[in-house]
């Protein structure tokens, strides 16, 4: 059952910030769109914390917003000590908020003038280790545990998405599980079956509770299914019996570890895009960087040539090429 619009205004009851009002209306307007709670939950807590910076500001209406407000804003939160990703997250908040009351006529176009770029840094995705992963799987004697795991790990679906996946969703036989609305992007795709993983969900729902609606439920007659808490201390438990708690990893690196070894067998990237439910392919192409094996090759085969015979004579560049490599400050 959907939670009602007030459970999600509740955070803003009793007070009197400025632009609450334009706030609740921002927030209503979600809500009838059918935002997904953390959607709404995420809009009113950042869109409170930039109205309590107004409020702080002097502002006391939103009319009287400007475009230093928001660098301001952005320079608090980076003086809070907040990570990059965190201050992103909240300007593109206060940005949708605005960009709604520009469309009311509630504030001018020109407070989204050329918006601020926040530059976050590019971790590579963490997989787990090849012979690492023999190691995980060959402790797992639970056939639940296994199923669960095993459906991770050759899926590439996120924990949330297979926590969520009902029984009607797997279709065993045709080796795919279809995820009716993707966990961060609300859109549908289907994902297949290894044949180890087809085999260990066989043995699943051979033994499971075929009243319960979810794939993978928790014990006890009130619970629907498995929570994340208890997923992540089961991974935690076989990353133990493996020899491997120290290694860092976590769920979603067996999601990660998909995607490297789709690549390294040869998958386009395009793909892979759409069986991670990846709306942008830049997201993608992080493993690219992580797990691209032509690169790889193609740099042992120039250093054998280096190594092996040494370069002769004098290095020679084309001057086009040279201006473009200093105009691009590449050869600094």
């Amino acid at each position: 059952m959907r939670r009602p619009l007030e459970a999600f205004l509740r955070p803003l009851a009793g007070l009197s910030l400025p632009g609450q009002a334009e706030l609740e209306r921002y927030v209503h307007h979600k809500y009838r769109r059918n935002m997904k709670r953390k959607t709404l939950e995420g809009t009113v807590s950042s869109g409170k914390l930039f109205l309590r910076f107004l409020e702080q500001a002097g502002r006391s209406t939103v009319a009287e917003i400007g475009r230093e407000d928001l660098e301001a804003y952005v320079e608090q939160e980076q003086d809070r000590g907040m990570k990059p990703c965190t201050v992103k997250s909240r300007l593109a908040h206060a940005y949708a908020f605005l960009g709604f009351l520009i469309e009311q006529g509630e504030v001018g176009r020109e407070v989204l003038g050329r918006k601020m770029q926040i530059k976050l840094p590019e971790a590579l995705p963490r997989a787990i280790d090849p012979e690492d992963v023999r190691k995980l799987l060959s402790v797992i004697k639970d056939v639940r545990d296994r199923a669960l795991i095993l459906v991770l790990l050759r899926t590439g679906m996120r924990i949330g998405e297979l926590l969520g996946t009902k029984e009607i969703d797997v279709h065993l036989k045709e080796r795919r599980i279809e995820i009716p609305q993707a966990e961060k992007t609300g859109v549908g795709r289907v994902v297949y079956l290894s044949e180890d993983a087809q085999a260990a969900l066989h043995a699943w729902m051979n033994i499971r509770d075929s009243q319960k609606a979810f794939l993978f439920y928790a014990q006890g007659a009130r619970k629907r299914k498995m929570g994340y808490g208890a997923a992540r201390m089961l991974f935690i438990k076989y990353l133990g019996k493996a020899g491997l708690g120290n290694k860092g990893y976590t769920l979603h690196c067996l999601r990660h570890t998909f995607a490297s070894e789709m690549l390294n067998a040869g998958m386009r990237l395009e793909c892979l895009q759409q069986l991670l439910g990846h709306t942008n392919i830049q997201a993608t192409r992080r493993y690219a960087r992580l797990t691209d094996k032509t690169r790889e090759e193609e740099y042992f085969r120039a250093m054998e040539v280096i190594e092996k015979d040494g370069i002769h004579g004098h290095y020679q560049l084309d001057p086009e090429l040279q201006a473009f490599l200093e105009e691009e400050k590449l050869l600094d």
